[in-house]
């Protein structure tokens, strides 16, 4: 099942369920524990007198601007965001949320997640669904050949691993 708000008008965001749920918990841990620790922090900074020389208090504003900001990003963001849940009827290709395993010229493997952009982190293999590379990779078969322009020129990769995670 697929859970669809993004706006019309606009190509929809793509995250994965477990995306989402780190998301949702950053903007709960922001706004229900970090936001009133800084408030009292600033709270307690402003009585103690004269704020334009008070470091702890000027620091403590602008913590709350950036938690503050943070917040509305999050909720604004988790609006717009379609939330890809399951499976992809024909998983011998490769799609949205797939793992795929490329080879490279040199013989050197290495695994990708295809993830929303909101949720790429190379160091643990997700890979942004905008990126080049996964824009390439979007509905190949295992043993097919991807060219892909890099800054150092085109590189060819073979697929040798489509996988989904339940």
């Amino acid at each position: 099942m697929v859970k669809t708000t993004a706006t019309p008008g606009h190509a929809p965001r793509y995250i994965t369920p477990e995306g989402e749920r780190a998301l949702r918990e950053e903007l709960q841990y922001l706004w229900k524990v970090k936001r009133p620790e800084v408030t009292q922090a600033v709270r307690e900074a402003a009585a103690q007198g004269d704020r334009s020389e008070n470091a702890e208090y000027i620091y403590g504003k602008k913590q709350l601007r950036e938690i503050d900001r943070r917040v509305r990003f999050l909720s604004k963001r988790l609006d717009e965001l379609t939330v890809v849940d399951r499976l992809p009827e024909d998983q011998s290709r490769v799609y949205f949320g797939a793992w795929v395993t490329v080879e490279d010229d040199e013989g050197n493997e290495q695994s990708y997640r295809l993830v929303g952009a909101d949720e790429f982190d190379l160091s643990k293999g997700y890979l942004s669904i905008n990126a080049p590379l996964a824009r390439a990779l979007i509905g190949k078969h295992l043993d097919d050949e991807v060219s892909v322009r890099t800054p150092e020129g085109w590189k060819t990769v073979l697929i040798t691993d489509i996988r989904y995670s339940a």
